[in-house]
């Protein structure tokens, strides 16, 4: 795969760009005590975009030697769309950028790592009131060239792995899920030694089944790390893909740059050049350099997420998020590392403001729409006169995004980042995308028990 071998067939006119790349995907999945499956697959193919005289026109080949013909196709594309488009801001960068793990997963033999995914596959069924479990090890590495006709010429290599866990525990009738992952870097020594953590979440997951129900209800709460994550990449992550605000004015309005939505000490941030998380990259899929970007800061609403056409259209800077599933697909504006940024309180602090209310851990999925959300979580525990005391399960909150960040009282003074990265649009399902977040103490929030 040699610059070269596309280089020649870019188009002079309007704006076009290359996207070529190697990807290769290991894939080991286990269904409660037994592995089951070891797929691994490679795929080769390029995806070209020409801007001229109206949209983009995009196409998708496999075949270098189509490279030419994919060219010509979507210079007719772009011909054919309504309107007449031009890229104000376009960034010049020639690098290659090449992984150098700690220890490379890559040097690993698949036996090595299936007899890693079974160890801790063996730890976890031994507790008898584990019932069910999925499991799975995955790792992505892909090499890609990134040409356009404006002079960018960046190689690329991206590396990921990673091991997660979905297990349930079940006595007589009632059942409890909870999730487990580590990895999420380039690196396969973040996958070893994690024999403790597994004992924590069994013995986590095993404890739900005596914990107590609660009366669905508002009430004060704090989220973990976890589950703050989360809440700010789902229901506020979205809304600062500036692609999402184009053509929906009542959107564009609500996320006005400058809107108060949070107290003094509320921060997000999208961040992909933090090293060593699931959304951590260098440059995106146009070759525009990653960028971190503020996105609330003192509370007020300050930057969004843009790719080259999206900055073009609102008259911004590109920020380096556009990015795609692999070759198939167009790149898209989507979040990196997002986090809400440590605060000044401690967790202490924050459990004993609290007379009666709830500390919620562990996140379980959710789904939002528009302005509204509703997540489950793993766990939590009842917070009475400013102390912990019982566990409590079957948990799920519910809000309006816009309320709900007004509602922030405290924010933590640490922050914790997922290990598992994944975020779907457009029909992108996109593993290297990350979320974190401190402890936040929120205040009157909507609850759903028994």
């Amino acid at each position: 795969m040699e610059i070269k071998n596309f280089k020649y067939a870019l188009p002079k006119e309007g704006f076009s760009d290359i996207r070529y790349q190697e990807y290769k995907n290991t894939l080991i999945k286990g269904t409660k005590e037994k592995i089951d499956e070891v797929s691994m697959i490679r795929k080769n193919g390029g995806n070209v975009r020409v801007l001229k005289g109206g949209g983009f026109g995009n196409y998708a080949f496999t075949d270098p030697a189509d490279v030419e013909m994919a060219f010509r196709e979507a210079t007719i594309a772009s011909e054919l769309n309504p309107g007449k488009e031009t890229l104000k801001r376009v960034e010049f960068h020639m690098e290659h950028i090449r992984v150098s793990p700690e220890k490379d997963p890559r040097s690993i033999s698949v036996k090595e790592k299936k007899d890693l995914l079974q160890k801790y596959i063996d730890l976890i069924m031994d507790n008898s009131k584990i019932v069910d479990l999925e499991s799975q090890y995955y790792e992505q590495f892909t090499d890609t060239i990134i040409l356009n006709n404006q002079g960018t010429e960046i190689r690329q290599e991206e590396l990921i792995c990673g091991m997660s866990f979905r297990m349930t525990s079940k006595e007589g009738t009632l059942t409890q899920m909870t999730r487990l992952s580590f990895g999420g870097t380039e690196s396969f020594d973040e996958l070893l030694n994690k024999e403790q953590e597994v004992k924590e979440k069994v013995k986590q997951t095993v404890d739900l089944l005596h914990a107590k129900t609660i009366s669905g209800g508002n009430y004060d709460v704090i989220l973990d790390s976890d589950v703050g994550g989360l809440f700010i990449h789902e229901a506020f992550g979205h809304l600062s893909e500036s692609d999402n605000l184009i053509g929906n004015q009542t959107l564009a309005e609500t996320m006005e740059l400058g809107t108060k939505f949070a107290m003094k000490d509320f921060n997000v941030i999208d961040d992909p050049t933090k090293k060593g998380h699931p959304g951590s990259y260098v440059f995106d899929h146009e070759g525009t350099k990653a960028k971190k970007v503020s996105l609330i800061t003192d509370g007020n609403l300050t930057g969004r997420l843009h790719s080259m056409e999206s900055a073009s259209y609102m008259d911004e800077d590109p920020t380096g998020h556009a990015r795609a599933k692999n070759f198939g697909f167009t790149p898209i504006v989507r979040m990196g590392n997002i986090y809400i940024d440590k605060g000044t309180s401690t967790l202490e602090q924050m459990i004993q403001s609290i007379d009666d209310g709830l500390y919620l851990f562990g996140s379980a999925g959710g789904q939002t729409s528009g302005e509204t959300f509703t997540f489950a979580v793993q766990g939590g525990y009842r917070i009475e006169n400013g102390r912990i005391t019982d566990m409590v399960r079957d948990i799920s909150l519910t809000g309006h995004l816009f309320t709900t960040l007004k509602n922030i009282e405290m924010v933590g003074n640490y922050v914790e980042f997922s290990k598992a990265g994944g975020c779907g649009k457009a029909g992108q399902i996109l593993i290297q995308s990350g979320k974190g977040s401190a402890p936040i103490k929120i205040k009157n929030m909507g609850i759903g028990g028994q």
